[in-house]
């Protein structure tokens, strides 16, 4: 099992790319089983969870394959409507929550699917009772036995969803049924982050009829088909982020390039509380340290508001602010994990329910962590850039399964990190 080994004190400079979006990618994948053919898709990243996506596929049947050499990250998608088998096992969808997109398009196309209860990061308890109630708005029939999830429609029929509460994936996999049923569908409270909208694009360069993606309401007229398609998958905004603040908690000055400001606005404004200077340029954004960190307050809520997969990149951050913030987490209740691993660092947190409050230190001290969800991980590695001394970064298989070599990209900008054997 690796580790990451960070040496603080070097300040980031320089430029680096952001890669395509996990978020985006995961629910594109998925949405190639709507159409018999072979689908392209570009500057996808190379993550764990990608993997994981294209094994799912491929238990079904489908020829799913990252290619090679000049081919870099570039994924291709095979789908013959008669060698799908719709099931997606237990083994592989309880290591990745996002595998339960597949549900959608197989009772969409193929009329039943079995889908096993998903997994993921332990940051809380995150059903899927929302995307099963969109599911039998269309006419599904669901039911659970031994942890499956088993739906069946001969048609599904157009309708009105309103969500219970905002939910990305939900969202996404009742779109991605509604595309092939029939009649009119509408959804309503949906999530509308850039990742939503961009499967919506994708959906619509397949033939769908979707309009509304990246409001509150989405409408769906439901087509008889799909065809397959290219496309090539949006920056990933949340690795963006992590990069921006990697340069603000060195001291250092980093243009991060592909980074799309519109998709970042909630980050760009803390960050310039923080007193970072944040300017677009060269297809990206700069972000340079302040001298002084000033505290900044935080509640994190669905987009566009503060993305809790930012919450503890900034917490890092404030560590070393010049007073004390208040970081509220509204979205997962088991999000402050990674407080007592920036504890033994030397961190001043104090939980408070659903609130942190962080007293900003002088220094933080490298020690032996170890990483608890995929953003506690990049968070840690974060400190370990300001820590004095040698910070141990243990587990990183989660940092794997959403940032596609940090390490390399880090080490690029100047600092002082590795990746070795634990």
């Amino acid at each position: 099992m690796d580790k990451i080994v960070v040496k603080g004190g070097p300040a980031l400079h320089g430029e680096v790319k952001v890669s395509g979006a996990k978020n985006a990618a995961l629910p594109i994948l998925a949405s190639s089983l709507l159409a018999d053919g072979t689908s392209v898709y570009r500057n996808v990243p190379d993550l764990v969870d990608v993997s994981t996506m294209l094994k799912v596929l491929n238990t079904m049947g489908c020829e799913a394959e990252r290619l090679t050499g000049r081919q870099k990250n570039v994924c291709q998608v095979a789908v013959g409507g008669n060698t799908i088998t719709p099931e997606a096992p237990y083994d592989l969808v309880k290591t990745m929550r996002a595998s339960v997109l597949v549900l959608g398009p197989l009772v969409a196309r193929y009329g039943r699917a079995r889908v096993s209860m998903p997994g993921g990061c332990a940051i809380g308890a995150r059903p899927i009772d929302q995307h099963l109630k969109g599911l039998k708005a269309l006419g599904a029939d669901i039911t659970l036995t031994e942890g499956y999830v088993e739906a069946r429609a001969k048609h599904l029929k157009g309708g009105t969803v309103n969500f219970d509460v905002i939910t990305v994936t939900g969202t996404e996999n009742v779109m991605m049924a509604a595309v092939l049923a029939k009649g009119h569908t509408v959804l309503e409270n949906c999530a509308r982050e850039p990742e939503v909208e961009e499967l919506a694009k994708v959906l619509n360069k397949m033939g769908a009829r979707i309009e509304g993606a990246g409001t509150s309401v989405i409408t769906i007229d439901g087509v008889d088909s799909l065809h397959p398609v290219e496309h090539s998958i949006l920056p990933d905004r949340i690795e963006a982020g992590t990069l921006l603040v990697a340069a603000a908690i060195s001291g250092g000055d980093v243009l991060v390039k592909h980074a799309v400001p519109e998709h970042l606005e909630p980050v760009i404004q803390k960050l310039r509380e923080a007193g970072c200077t944040l300017t677009t340029e060269n297809g990206g954004i700069r972000c340079k340290a302040p001298k002084t960190i000033h505290p900044v307050d935080v509640t994190t809520t669905e987009h566009p508001g503060f993305p809790t997969d930012m919450q503890a990149q900034l917490m890092v951050l404030m560590c070393v602010a010049n007073g004390t913030s208040v970081i509220s987490e509204n979205i997962f209740e088991n999000r402050f994990m990674h407080v007592a691993e920036l504890h033994r660092m030397g961190a001043d947190i104090t939980i408070q329910g659903p609130t942190a409050v962080v007293k900003g230190v002088k220094k933080l001290s490298g020690a032996p962590v170890m990483a608890t969800d995929l953003r506690a991980s990049a968070s840690l590695i974060l400190a370990g850039l300001r820590a004095e001394g040698r910070t141990d970064v243990a587990r990183v298989y989660h940092l794997d399964r959403g940032y596609e070599r940090l390490e390399r990209k880090l080490r690029g900008l100047g600092a002082d990190i590795r990746r070795v054997k634990a």
